[in-house]
């Protein structure tokens, strides 16, 4: 088996739930070892990741905490890297030039998944620096997907709560408005709901009519596959 390396992302929560879905899920596969898994928790000061998170400015404060992170996790024998956050994908590409293994993208999985399973219309939810970077867009219109994104107001309140989630902070009442968000989707006719911040599934939402993906276990499974490869 392939040792996998883990750039902690934006939450540690989901660090950790990434984590344990990958040994689980390699057990169900095989009986005969536990996955290899080196976990890098980037060490970055708060205030930064507050306003990659709410506001999407000072992404070039970030890029070199995550390339020492990733050259760390190279060095210590990972044979291919993954980071369980959607918004550090922003920048997957200075990553997979400062290394010179693998760097697995939560992005193209999704779009695999969404194509493998005949979805042709997402809504997606995420910070404001997955949506004004496009990551997800870009990867839907190239395989002719239709995507709706949140209105301005939405996004903003989105911005918030995922700060909260960040920090610990599970809200009933963040859990509401996401729902809400979610049930202004099934009106634009869409097919999926795509959980595109993978803090997001910590506040379990549902639809009686949508489907809800969290793009964190669909990055989890596709892990699990290179890890057997």
């Amino acid at each position: 088996m392939k040792t996998i390396g883990i750039i902690g992302g934006l939450g540690p929560e989901t660090t950790a739930e990434f984590y344990l879905d990958v040994v689980f899920s390699c057990y169900k596969k095989s009986h005969e070892a536990r996955p290899g898994i080196i976990i890098a928790s980037v060490p970055l000061p708060y205030q930064i990741e507050e306003d990659l998170i709410t506001q999407n400015k000072g992404s070039e404060r970030y890029i070199l905490f995550l390339i020492a992170e990733a050259m760390r996790l190279e060095k210590a024998g990972a044979d291919f890297i993954v980071m369980p956050c959607n918004s550090l994908h922003v920048f997957i590409e200075h990553i997979r030039r400062a290394v010179n293994i693998p760097v697995l993208s939560i992005v193209e999985e999704t779009v695999k998944f969404l194509k493998k399973n005949n979805f042709s219309s997402v809504g997606i939810v995420s910070t404001s620096a997955t949506i004004e970077n496009k990551l997800y867009q870009n990867g839907f219109a190239e395989q002719g997907i239709r995507y709706e994104t949140p209105d301005d107001f939405q996004q903003a309140k989105m911005g918030k709560f995922i700060m909260n989630l960040v920090m610990g902070q599970q809200k009933n009442s963040d859990r509401e408005e996401l729902i809400t968000i979610i049930n202004d989707f099934e009106n634009k006719n869409v097919d999926c709901v795509m959980l595109a911040c993978t803090d997001l599934q910590l506040l379990i939402p549902q639809h009686p009519r949508l489907k809800i993906f969290d793009t964190m276990k669909i990055f989890a499974d596709a892990s699990v596959e290179e890890v057997f490869k």
